[in-house]
Formats: C-alpha cells, structure tokens, sequence
C-alpha cells in the first residue's frame, strides 16, 4: 500500500475547513466544517476498522464530532468501514444499564454493520455481572470496555481476574482503557492517574482465552516490555508517539497485535492516520494494523 504524504492527506481537509469558514453563519461554523469531506483523499484505503471511539458528551467540556452524525461523517470522509464504539456516559453514570441501553441503540440506529458497540462494565458497582450478561446476550455486543481508573480498582483486584474469565467464557473481547485525558489537563476536582499495567502479566496467564485490548497507551515502559511476551493481550495506536511510533511497535511484538484505534473524538483523528501511513510498515503490516487483526479477533467472538 502507498504511503500519503501528510500534505495528500489533510490537503483536502483544510480546503474544507477554509469553504467552511466562508460560508458557515454565526452560531452555526463548527457543524459546518464538520459535515466537509477531503475532497483530495484520492489514496484513502479501501478497508479500515477504528477500534477506539467514543459515543456521547465528554463530561469535562464539549468536544467536536461529539454528535453520532458529526462521527460519522468524519468515518467516511477519511475511509473508516466500521468502529468499535465506547460510551463516555461509561466513565462516570452509576446507571450502567441505562449506558449500554442508550449505546446499543445508538449504535443500531445508525447500523451495526458501521458502530460495533462496546459495552461498559463498572466493577466497582453490585451486580456488574448482570451489566456482562446483558451487554452479551441482549444488546449482541461482541466485547466490553473497562476503565478501572475512573471505577477505581487496579489490576490486582479479584474482581477484575473474574471479569476477564467470564468475558473469555462468553468469547468476549475486553477493552481496557488506561488512559482517557493527560493528567495535566484533568479537571481540579477529579485527577485520574494511568492504570498500572504491572499485574496484568500475571493475571492474564491464568485466564484461558482471554482477549485483552490495551486502550490508549503509549507502548513503553516496563509493563509493555513485559505484555509483549504474553499471548492475548492486544494494543491499539491511538496514544503511540511519533512518526516512526507505529512502526516500532509493530517490529517489537508480533504485527498482528497491533489495531488501528483513534480515541476519537478526544484525540484528532487525522492524527492516527498519519502515524500510520508516515511509519515505514510494509503493505501487509499496514493492512493487519488498520483492518485484518480487528477482523481476525472479531471472528473469534461469535456475535
């Protein structure tokens, strides 16, 4: 596959964004810009799977694309076949029900063959297994999405190793976030650190089948080091640093482990596309990180 050039790639979307700025009206200047599709992306791939986006209001401040239209207009503007959705509703409503109802018919009013939804399970609350059922056997939902952090429990915790068993019971695929906003831009009143990956190596090996999916990490330090020695555990792109980041992540585990995610729309998605087709991966390297793993482990859920 060809690489863009940076210029090939967000040449269309700023000569959009300049038409939008002529002829948006008061009030009305960020949807407008936002229904604009690069119209120089003549080298978009054919097939890409987002496996990191969110649904819904950030609860700290109002973020672009935050409407499902807006999302996925910016999806098929730059190519993106199907999304693996999230709810930021997850992060802090104590109606965890309500969350993954509201997310599943999201998602199927505007089609499940593009918003694939990821349900949230909240451990710290009674009953979460019930959350698991029901994201399972009624909303369909082919994996979950945790986020201790924001529920506030680690790895170690008992819960969480029984979380991870049931999921792989019912073929589940389990997202973790580990990150959701830098800690030096969090609000005052509520400073979440980075979930601690230490445990993870550990927990994981005495979980049969498990199928893990780190969110949002940037694929360094000691614990990364560690995870790449240990089957089941996945990671996305969307926090990797630099141009050659992707690339390096792709030659220190095995390629296809590594999935295409743009934690959009907190993160700008132009960003992802250009870490990966600035990285010098080869085509079938560029193919498994933006389509076939996604595909692959999709395949092995069931739903």
């Amino acid at each position: 596959m060809q690489k863009f050039d940076r210029r090939e790639l967000l040449g269309g979307t700023l000569a959009g964004a300049v038409a939008a700025g002529l002829d948006a009206t008061a009030g009305g200047a960020e949807s407008s810009l936002q229904q604009k599709s690069p119209q120089n992306y003549e080298k978009r791939p054919q097939r890409v799977i987002d496996t990191n986006i969110s649904l819904f209001q950030w609860p700290f401040r109002r973020l672009p694309l935050s409407q499902t239209d807006a999302m996925l207009r910016k999806l098929h503007a730059h190519g993106i076949n199907k999304a693996w959705a999230g709810s930021f509703e997850g992060l802090l409503h104590r109606d965890v029900a309500g969350v993954n109802s509201r997310l599943a018919a999201e998602c199927q009013r505007h089609g499940r063959d593009v918003l694939i939804p990821f349900g949230t399970v909240n451990l710290s609350l009674p009953d979460w297994e019930e959350d698991l059922r029901r994201c399972h056997e009624e909303h369909r939902m082919p994996g979950i999405r945790l986020h201790p952090n924001y529920h506030g429990y680690t790895l170690e915790d008992p819960r969480f190793e029984r979380l991870l068993d049931l999921a792989s019971r019912r073929r589940l695929i389990v997202q973790l976030a580990t990150a959701m906003e830098d800690q030096r831009t969090q609000h005052p009143l509520l400073h979440v650190a980075d979930v601690d990956l230490t445990p993870l190596p550990d927990v994981i090996k005495r979980v049969r089948g498990a199928k893990l999916v780190i969110l949002n990490h940037k694929a360094t330090g000691a614990a990364f080091a560690s995870l790449i020695k240990t089957s089941g555990v996945y990671f996305d792109i969307s926090r990797v640093n630099g141009t050659d980041g992707v690339a390096r992540v792709v030659r220190t585990m095995p390629a296809c482990r590594v999935f295409f995610g743009t934690h959009a729309p907190f993160l700008i998605y132009e960003s992802a596309m250009i870490k990966v087709y600035e990285s010098d991966l080869t085509e079938p390297e560029t193919g498994a990180v933006l389509h076939q793993n996604a595909e692959t482990l999709l395949s092995k859920t069931g739903v």
